[in-house]
């Protein structure tokens, strides 16, 4: 009965916050005609705009309410995920829901929710990490609003962000993160390359190469740590020395940062990911968003369109889920050098 009212009143506030986020968006139309809508805002939107009629025209993204209205919220993120691990594993725990199947977190609202909740998990004796997100997909089934939460992104990193959460409506297959979040990614990659290649100019291309090669450094000093981690849970050595040594992983790994940073010119936009103390669960999900990606770009330079590609990723997406990792496994070892220019198209998606 516990758990079936713990269960009842997460699914709560999750409609109560989707509610209340619909609720709050109105129409780009009505926020660019109101007086009080300051200049800045109002750039922001109409650049937004045009990324979105980009995606549509130019990517075969899905041309629907979405990213058409705009919420402005009194709050940093649009909700907290909640990860957690066992404390001498790397594998994360998964909560199942319908229509998005198992996933590797639980999003809530409200932070003192999900702090609660991750105080309930660490009295388990899991690894746990709170995390704020800006922006999440429902998957078509409600129309997404542009947020405050991520609308004074940088022009290019907008446009990666709106193209990332619209790829999720055109495949996405319950219960297998990595398909999901590899093929996301892959498309806003090649879509900020033609975006910027029509709208950016010198310094916004330089300013988003200093980005993409900071997130590549970052990205690489946590999968480096992760295999560390990795090996030391897979020795046959004592469970206390296990702790031993990822505590000095944890150590080594902010230090290392640290160098990084200074290597950035003290860029701190990576900070946040050492808010709380560095647990597993900080790592568990590095691999996620990238892990098929190589694959993923391989089939799009294969066939050169992006309505092309959506097709044959929507036939991967029928697979079996065994079949399906064998098949991208396959795509990537027979993939040709990265150097490539897809063409745009007219074609909606799918």
């Amino acid at each position: 009965m516990l758990a079936s009212c713990s269960t009842l009143n997460y699914y709560t506030q999750a409609a109560q916050g989707q509610l209340e986020l619909l609720s709050d968006a109105r129409p780009i139309d009505d926020w660019l005609a109101d007086p009080a809508t300051n200049t800045s805002l109002r750039h922001r939107l109409e650049t937004a705009r045009q990324i979105r009629r980009f995606a549509v025209q130019q990517m075969g993204l899905p041309d629907n309410d979405s990213y058409k209205n705009y919420a402005a919220l009194k709050r940093q993120y649009v909700l907290w995920n909640v990860v957690a691990t066992p404390e001498l594993s790397l594998k994360p725990l998964q909560w199942c829901f319908p229509v998005a199947g198992c996933v590797n977190y639980r999003g809530y609202y409200s932070k003192e929710d999900a702090q609660a909740y991750a105080k309930e998990l660490r009295a388990q004796g899991r690894d746990v990490e709170v995390g704020g997100v800006s922006a999440y997909s429902t998957l078509g089934w409600f129309s997404d609003p542009l947020i405050s939460t991520f609308i004074n992104y940088p022009d290019a990193e907008l446009a990666r962000l709106i193209f990332h959460e619209l790829a999720h409506q055109v495949t996405y297959v319950a219960g297998d993160s990595r398909f999901n979040e590899s093929f996301a990614s892959a498309v806003e990659e090649a879509g900020v390359e033609l975006w910027l290649e029509r709208f950016g100019n010198p310094q916004m291309r330089e300013g988003y190469a200093r980005y993409t090669a900071r997130r590549k450094d970052f990205l690489a000093l946590l999968l480096k740590y992760r295999k560390e981690l990795e090996r030391t849970y897979a020795s046959i050595i004592p469970d206390e020395e296990k702790r031993i040594g990822k505590a000095r992983l944890f150590i080594a790994l902010k230090e290392e940062y640290q160098v990084l940073k200074a290597n950035w010119g003290g860029y701190a936009g990576y900070d946040r990911f050492f808010a709380e103390p560095l647990s597993n669960a900080h790592l568990a999900s590095i691999a996620t968003y990238n892990d098929y990606v190589p694959a993923f770009r391989a089939m799009l330079r294969e066939e050169k369109n992006f309505s092309a590609f959506y097709r044959k990723v929507n036939r991967l997406a029928k697979l079996d889920k065994t079949e399906r990792q064998a098949a991208l496994k396959l795509i990537d070892l027979a993939s040709p050098p990265a150097n490539f220019m897809v063409q745009r198209t007219n074609a909606a998606a799918p």
